[in-house]
């Protein structure tokens, strides 16, 4: 049986989510860069890609045996638990599926906005106004404090005693930030959030799938140039086809 294919940049966020619950499970996989934005070859806005994916979003999964596609990073994390019998991270009672799906609906617009302060350094041309990163951060903030007090003050992870398909989503989005990496947010008034993040950076998979923000380090006082970015990413796509 071919193994899937994935569609995206190491270096994205939602790529990251999908490709660490892969290693996580030890499921075999292929990447093929896919240039973000982009309309030519290669590109998430060419028409190959789109008639893959219409959104033009990464990342993208594929089944060569039988064609089927799918975008949307939290649709392919259910479909795959689901596909494959991850009850660990997407366990069989209808309830525990019902929060981590609340979890993943609740991600976009808040916990999402971590995003908006890397593309802020790492895309210049995309002009986010000061006004639009003030407010990411207020966005952030407030998710912070309900994952700090809500989600994690009565456990060791969001929702229970072991990380699940929210734990890996929510994850890969807010570690990007964190002083190990791009130093973007202070988390230092978030116990409960700090807490889960050391934890999380135990769980297999964790250090492959952030070798392109390792290797990018810390670009809080000046951002990186295209080469930099670049080189993060494909030093990402060596390692996750060494992992292979």
């Amino acid at each position: 049986m071919s193994d899937l294919v994935v569609y995206g940049v190491p270096f994205s966020q939602p790529v990251r989510a999908v490709v660490w619950a892969l290693l996580l499970k030890e499921q075999p996989f292929e990447m093929i860069l896919i240039n973000p934005g982009h309309s030519g070859e290669g590109g998430s806005r060419h028409p190959d890609y789109l008639a893959k994916n219409p959104g033009g979003t990464i990342p993208c999964i594929e089944e060569p045996e039988t064609g089927f596609t799918l975008g949307e990073a939290h649709a392919i994390l259910t479909y795959l638990a689901q596909k494959h019998g991850w009850t660990d991270l997407y366990p069989e009672s209808l309830q525990e599926r019902g929060r981590i799906d609340a979890y993943l609906h609740y991600h976009h617009r808040n916990v999402r906005e971590c995003s908006m302060l890397v593309a802020a350094k790492v895309r210049k041309d995309l002009n986010f106004s000061a006004d639009m990163q003030e407010q990411s951060r207020r966005s952030i903030a407030g998710a912070m404090k309900v994952l700090d007090q809500q989600y994690l003050a009565g456990s060791d992870y969001l929702l229970g005693d072991q990380p699940t398909l929210a734990d890996l989503a929510a994850c890969a989005e807010i570690a990007q930030l964190s002083p190990s990496f791009t130093n973007l947010y202070d988390f230092s008034s978030f116990p409960n959030l700090s807490r889960w993040l050391e934890s999380m950076a135990q769980v297999s998979g964790y250090d492959t799938v952030h070798i392109p923000l390792a290797t990018l380090g810390d670009i809080s006082e000046q951002a990186p140039s295209i080469e930099v970015l670049k080189a993060a990413n494909m030093q990402g796509f060596k390692a996750l086809k060494d992992s292979g």
